[in-house]
């Protein structure tokens, strides 16, 4: 019995430290992404899970298999809610709402994964989790601000908040098979054919040549880092936590990308965010 609980312990810790880890990177990614507010966004995506899914295919291609069956429908949803819509739905909420009101919307990840996470695994939320992602988005709100939202962005803010929560949830069904390698490459690969597609139908195909030497730098970091890395850690996190416990960890994201910020020449964070990374904390720890 000792040594079931060891695995389940160390299992935990694992899954945690990979998913913070993986979170920690994708809020690093805010800062970098700041290189490409001009370049044309359907080219540099497309580039960006091009090569991604090219590196995750080298490294981890003995690890994944080819979908079936109903498969190819649930990874064709992680790839259009979680890599395309979700990625429109910011530039275009950004038009008609501040950065932090859809920064908000992306800190209601714990609680719409606590709940909807529980549910699509036929059990009622966990108390404990349910509260540690209140106080997790609590703490994420202050990191952002709360920021102000015409109709018209609250709507945008709210696909956004659904296209995040999809990128979990949708991928529950085909874990268990594909894994998060396989969840990973497929869902990349798909999320670049769409980008092409959208760039040489909107952008046209000069567009995948403008881009300058800081843009392809960011496009190599979204890559690798943000896409290869990044969706790996998160996806064995899920596997070993379960979505609404990994979810807790999405908090992770204000607060790393409010200190690597920090680090790359932004204000320092106010009183109130460092209130907000205190109670992020502070709810990742009851919660786990």
């Amino acid at each position: 019995m000792a040594t079931i609980v060891d695995q389940v312990t160390t299992r935990n810790v694992l899954g945690a430290a990979q998913g913070a880890s993986g979170m920690a990177i994708v809020g690093g990614s805010v800062a970098v992404s700041r290189a490409l507010v001009h370049a044309p966004l359907f080219a540099a995506q497309g580039i960006r899970y091009t090569i991604a899914a090219a590196l995750l295919f080298a490294v981890g291609r003995r690890r994944v298999r080819r979908p079936r069956g109903r498969e190819w429908a649930w990874l064709a949803a992680v790839a259009l809610s979680g890599l395309v819509l979700f990625n429109i739905a910011v530039v275009r909420g950004v038009q008609h709402a501040s950065p932090a009101a859809i920064g908000v919307a992306v800190a209601l990840v714990p609680m719409a994964l606590a709940v909807v996470g529980a549910m699509l695994e036929g059990r009622r939320p966990r108390q404990r989790v349910l509260a540690a992602a209140m106080v997790v988005t609590a703490g994420s709100c202050l990191v952002e601000g709360f920021g102000h939202a015409s109709v018209e962005g609250a709507l945008w803010a709210a696909l956004v908040l659904c296209c995040e929560a999809g990128f979990t949830l949708l991928a529950l069904p085909v874990l268990p098979g594909q894994g998060s390698w396989g969840v990973s490459l497929h869902a990349t690969w798909m999320g670049a054919a769409a980008y092409v597609v959208l760039a040489l139908s909107f952008e046209g195909a000069g567009a995948f040549e403008s881009l300058t030497a800081p843009q392809w730098g960011a496009v190599l970091f979204l890559a690798v880092m943000v896409t290869a890395v990044a969706f790996v850690l998160w996806y064995t996190a899920v596997s070993s936590l379960g979505p609404d416990r990994a979810g807790l960890l999405t908090g992770v994201v204000p607060a790393s990308a409010a200190l690597l910020g920090v680090a790359t020449g932004a204000a320092w964070p106010a009183m109130l965010a460092w209130v907000g990374i205190a109670v992020v904390g502070g709810g990742l720890t009851f919660g786990l």
